[in-house]
């Protein structure tokens, strides 16, 4: 009998999820590992259209900030928004256990709706199944978003250069640690909510504003740091992260520290981190900073030459490598 099986920390965001993409799942389908991003531009006649898909078996269904429903609204629009495309369309697929209350199907498909007619989005197509009780934990969602990118826009982790200044658009790790004090039923005070929200708007102000965005990602399972090597890894570039600048809640950090986790590995839903030349930093910043979703956004560190990994300068000068967890720290947060 084979010890090599599938665990949760697989899904995790850490180096077991990327062995397991670079390893199995990538290459029995034939994409290079560097060529898989969370949304696939492809062109189609009369323009270029971003497709993507993703599943959500968040626990609790209900937290702080946001549900299952706005999460997966949020979680798809966001990985269009990551290729600089327009979201229009959504599917939605609904795994239902056996025994889940009717209202609390008709709460999530209540937020599906309105976070979907919020960001101006539709669905238009789904699909239902139900499994026996035990086997679904209430609602699993699979949705796939489609979106149209606009001409000249040409977003790749790859094109980032040395000089280039990382911006992130808000506080970061604030999803991860709402999802674990909801689930574990921690007394905080008050209760720390979610970022769940959309991106899109802000990518496409930057757009229009003629930024020359080089790349997005959302830091969402895994955190910033694993987004971040991502980036590093796909551009070659050595990623310098001012530790004093990095925007993280005092509530989260707070919470992290009595929990012995790093915020910076904890997940976002409605943040993204993106890279511009140096000359059109200030000019970002400002146009993310005149939004009210956006208004924390902070440059936090630059692209340098030299081996691609992420360094965390601290504020004695010292810089320490970050390294991925093996696994998982937060299960189950989208």
């Amino acid at each position: 009998m084979t010890t090599d099986v599938v665990r949760l920390a697989h899904g995790g965001g850490g180096r077991m999820q990327a062995k397991l993409l670079d390893e199995v799942i990538l290459p029995a389908l034939g994409i290079p590992a560097l060529a898989a991003p969370d949304a696939a531009v492809l062109d189609a006649p009369g323009g270029r259209l971003a497709m993507t898909t993703d599943s959500f078996v968040v626990r609790p269904l209900f937290f702080p900030g946001g549900d299952i429903g706005r999460l997966a609204v949020h979680g798809t629009i966001n990985d269009l928004a990551m290729a600089g495309a327009r979201p229009l369309w959504l599917t939605l697929g609904l795994i239902l256990e056996e025994g889940l209350p009717l209202d609390d199907l008709r709460r999530v498909l209540a937020s599906v709706q309105a976070a979907a007619e919020e960001c101006g989005v539709r669905v238009v197509a789904g699909d239902t199944k139900v499994v026996e009780a035990g086997r679904g934990d209430g609602v699993y969602i699979s949705t796939s978003g489609v979106g149209v990118v606009p001409e000249g826009v040409q977003i790749t982790p790859g094109a980032i250069r040395p000089g280039d200044v990382l911006l992130a658009s808000g506080d970061l790790g604030r999803h991860g640690v709402a999802i674990l004090a909801a689930r574990e039923n921690l007394a905080l005070d008050p209760p720390i909510p979610s970022d769940s929200a959309s991106v899109a708007g802000a990518v496409a102000a930057l757009l229009a504003a003629g930024v020359p965005v080089r790349a997005l990602r959302d830091p969402t399972r895994g955190g910033a740091i694993a987004a971040l090597k991502e980036l590093a890894d796909a551009s070659g570039c050595r990623l310098v992260l001012d530790d004093t600048a990095i925007p993280v809640r005092d509530d989260v950090r707070g919470a992290c520290e009595i929990l012995g986790l790093d915020p910076l590995h904890s997940a976002c839903e409605g943040r993204f981190l993106v890279a511009v030349p140096e000359p059109a930093a200030t000019r970002a910043l400002a146009i993310l900073q005149a939004r009210p979703e956006t208004a924390g956004a902070v440059a936090i560190g630059r692209a340098e030459a030299g081996e691609p990994a992420v360094i965390r300068r601290l504020a004695t000068g010292v810089e320490r490598r970050v390294i991925l967890p093996a696994g998982e720290q937060l299960p189950r947060i989208c």
